[in-house]
């Protein structure tokens, strides 16, 4: 059976949420997306806790069900903030629970290291050797996923507090991971130019903090699998019925590119080494993004492609290709009204991955379906995101010409040397 599962989001009481999240919101525009598994995200907070206990049901297959018979499976991320090697670490996991059972063994034993009610991704002084020791020991079936693993701040290879390998990150542990997260601004192709990475299965996921479509699902993991837990682990352990992934173009992540937000600068690898590392308008350092750490650790080269390697998509959100046709943003009623008839007859992974092209015409204009097209075939330009600032997808932009929305200031990117206008 054919699954697309995003298995990283969060609840309302995460920060920086919707706080209109909620199950049925979840449900609805997952179904629009086109995806069926989520995980609950903050399965630790005891107000979400319980709520999934009390909306949704178990039936044995260890992913819990609404009413009307959505998936979920039991996931929580938590923040790990230590020190090692005489350096401040910060790793952010993502964890997958069998039953209820499990997550409250789990959050039992958080709660003996801190508090687990004041954010739905709790942070804890944990190491993540003694993190992943302690869970599998609760239960072996417990599955925990190195989240985002690239983005400066909060991840096992981050150019801020993080490492050079799993082996320095997880030590003796290390055998118990058994699949990594892309994120946002890495995508497959990058993660295949490190081979200590071969022997993990290639994951993507959201971290969304909304139901909103064009944040769910906008990164997915395809599966083959029986709709239940024990298959789902089995396939992120083995790679076996793992079929590949949905991502984004990693330009469109926050970290792809190394910069500064404040100065507007916004510089490739290269550039940045050329500059040392150092903001030509601040004189400080630069936020090093994740283009510049793959460089860093990868034993291959650019373009290279494992034996074994999954097939992915890249893609972006199709509210974002209807608001930047239409000059709007993706919330406006404008890209709601051309984001239903698209979908009239089916999914957004429909109208982006799978249905005919003769199809899609009878639902949209020629300008509207050669930019789905153009997107199902990785031909847009999409403007670097850097230090937290999300990429840009810029209609007609071409390498040679990009078109930048920021106050005039110099800057250097990977693209070219231009001007602000």
């Amino acid at each position: 059976m054919k699954i697309i599962a995003d298995l990283h989001i969060h609840s309302r009481f995460s920060r920086a949420t919707s706080k209109q999240l909620d199950i049925p919101s979840l449900e609805k525009y997952a179904r629009l997306k086109g995806l069926s598994l989520l995980g609950t995200g903050d399965f630790t907070h005891p107000k979400w806790f319980s709520e999934l206990k009390q909306q949704l049901h178990d039936d044995g297959t260890g992913f819990l069900k609404t009413g009307s018979g959505f998936n979920f499976v039991l996931q929580t991320e938590v923040s790990l903030i230590y020190t090692q090697d005489n350096k401040g670490r910060r790793i952010h996991n993502v964890v997958l629970a069998p039953s209820l059972d499990v997550a409250e063994q789990v959050t039992e034993y958080l709660k003996t290291k801190g508090r687990v009610d004041y954010d739905g991704r709790p942070i804890f002084k944990i190491p993540c050797p003694e993190f992943v020791e302690s869970l599998t020991g609760i239960s072996p079936d417990l599955e925990i996923i190195p989240a985002h693993i690239w983005t400066p701040w909060f991840s096992l290879f981050g150019s801020k507090s993080g490492f050079n390998s799993m082996k320095e990150c997880y030590k003796d542990q290390t055998g118990k991971i058994h699949a990594i997260e892309t994120g946002l601004s890495s995508d497959p192709a990058m993660n295949w130019r490190v081979s200590e990475l071969d022997k993990l299965q290639i994951m993507s996921s959201s971290d969304s903090h909304s139901f909103w479509p064009w944040r769910m699902g906008r990164e997915a993991t395809i599966f083959d699998i029986e709709p239940n837990y024990k298959s789902l682990i089995e396939a992120i352990r083995t790679g076996d019925k793992l079929e590949g992934t949905i991502e984004v173009d990693p330009n469109y992540g926050k970290y792809h590119y190394d910069g500064h937000r404040q100065c507007h600068v916004v510089l490739s690898p290269q550039e940045s080494i050329r500059n040392n590392d150092i903001c030509p308008v601040c004189k400080r350092p630069l936020t090093i993004g994740v283009m510049h750490r793959v460089e860093e650790l990868a034993d291959r080269q650019a373009g290279f492609k494992p034996r074994n390697a999954k097939p992915y998509h890249a893609l972006v959100p199709l509210s974002e290709l209807i608001a930047a046709k239409l000059h709007t943003t993706v919330a406006s009623r404008q890209v709601w009204q051309e984001h239903h008839r698209i979908l009239a007859e089916g999914t957004e992974f429909d109208a982006l991955i799978f249905a005919p092209e003769d199809e899609l015409a009878g639902r949209t204009d020629q300008d509207m379906l050669s930019l789905i097209l153009q997107n199902r075939a990785s031909q847009l330009f999409i403007r670097p995101g850097y230090d937290g600032v999300y990429g840009e997808l810029v209609l007609g932009g071409t390498i040679a010409e990009p078109v930048l929305k920021h106050k005039p200031r110099r800057v250097q990117t990977g693209l070219s040397e231009f001007m602000h206008t």
